[in-house]
């Protein structure tokens, strides 16, 4: 029994060791020696900017402001807002910007954000398809650092920079920027590695020759990488293309937020679980396995972890140690979750309660999962009751 366990123990370690710091550090060596550069040039082609909307009233005419403000040439560019079956003043508002070319293409039947891209790129003349949505803001030079990547006819798909603000400096908004820098990281790595394997939502364009319409609960900014990858081609990561978004401020929207999109990964790799193989994908299977499913399965090595400390504890101090060690930093996100309920703050309990939130929307995603529930449609967080005034 003892043996088992130690056995327990060492093995979820080292998964985790090796989802958090290992994966890091494969990707960092395969990028120094054996880098695949973006071979960008002078190109200039049609982009039709998409901004997929449902019910956004509230900031879409500061979207639209930002849009037609970016530096590249204005008939060269078109801009769409796809609404999926708005029920406020989401379409009032695109048909006042309808003088400046903005086009609205309406969803008859609320279907989700996926179909509404499908059916907005059916209807687009650009060569390039940027995707955006109605909450983020573009830096006027988005486009052009975007662009000159597509000379290279081997990419497909090129990402962005996306960086997460938080006026209010809530704990949530703190430990969710320590994420994205660290996923940020990753996304620069796997570039040149090999490709992304996601793209942040707000802020990626694609070929239009290469765009394949997607079933509706596919979770669109995922998946389209490996859509390319499929196809032969690369997902880059392009870091001068900035766009801006306001982070969650309350714990349990960004719970909500984290188990939709994670049990949406889940559907969409289980669809694609041929790219899963090393032997048919090379090494983007290696980093969709390290990346999304070791990650996701993050949880499940931790209760094992924590279980087999607790068994091997009464006749070890050092599993004695390590127990204490994991109560201690889960009551530490605990207090941290509680706290956040009860409106107090406290910087240093930030990124503990956001490693508990991820791991416990991680939780909740699986069994989601193995459930069969999906997700095609739903409703928007907002925790905003004015347009946000914050700059990209």
């Amino acid at each position: 029994m003892k043996i088992a366990m130690e056995m327990a123990f060492w093995l979820s370690a080292a998964a985790l060791i090796y989802a958090y710091a290992g994966y890091p550090l494969l990707l960092f060596i395969v990028s120094i020696f054996r880098p695949l550069t973006v071979r960008a040039g002078d190109y200039q082609p049609t982009v039709s900017i998409i901004i997929t909307a449902y019910n956004e009233e509230l900031v879409l005419a500061a979207k639209l402001e930002n849009t037609l403000a970016l530096g590249y040439p204005h008939e060269l560019i078109e801009i769409i807002v796809a609404s999926d079956c708005s029920t406020d003043r989401t379409d009032d508002i695109v048909r006042k910007y309808s003088r400046q070319g903005v086009k609205l293409v309406r969803q008859p039947e609320r279907l989700g954000k996926t179909a509404a891209q499908n059916a907005a790129v059916a209807q687009a003349a650009g060569e390039i398809i940027l995707f955006s949505d109605a909450t983020s803001l573009y830096k006027t030079d988005v486009v052009r650092a975007l662009i000159p990547n597509f000379a290279d006819p081997t990419v497909g798909c090129v990402a962005g920079r996306l960086i997460y603000v938080d006026p209010s400096e809530s704990r949530v908004g703190r430990g969710a920027r320590s994420y994205w820098s660290y996923e940020t990281f990753l996304k620069k790595h796997e570039s040149r590695a090999c490709s992304l394997i996601g793209a942040s939502g707000c802020l990626y364009a694609v070929r239009r020759s290469a765009y394949v319409p997607l079933y509706h609960e596919a979770c669109s900014d995922f998946i389209i990488a490996t859509k390319m990858v499929e196809q032969g081609l690369r997902a880059v990561y392009e870091p001068n293309a900035i766009c801006t978004e306001e982070t969650n401020r309350r714990s349990d929207n960004e719970l909500k937020m984290r188990v939709r999109v994670i049990a949406q990964t889940f559907t969409d790799l289980w669809r694609h679980r041929a790219m899963l193989n090393p032997i048919r994908s090379g090494f983007y299977a290696v980093q969709l396995l390290s990346h999304k499913v070791m990650r996701y399965l993050v949880p499940v090595f931790l209760l094992a972890l924590l279980g087999a400390s607790a068994i091997l504890a009464s006749d070890f101090l050092f599993y004695r140690i390590l127990l204490a060690c994991q109560l201690a930093g889960y009551a530490c996100g605990a207090i941290a979750w509680l706290l956040d309920r009860l409106g107090k703050r406290s910087r240093l309990l930030a990124l503990p309660q956001y490693f508990l939130l991820a791991n416990v929307a991680s939780l909740i995603a699986i069994f989601k999962f193995l459930r069969g529930e999906r997700y095609a449609r739903w409703e928007p967080i907002r925790e905003r009751t004015e347009p946000s005034t914050v700059k990209p």
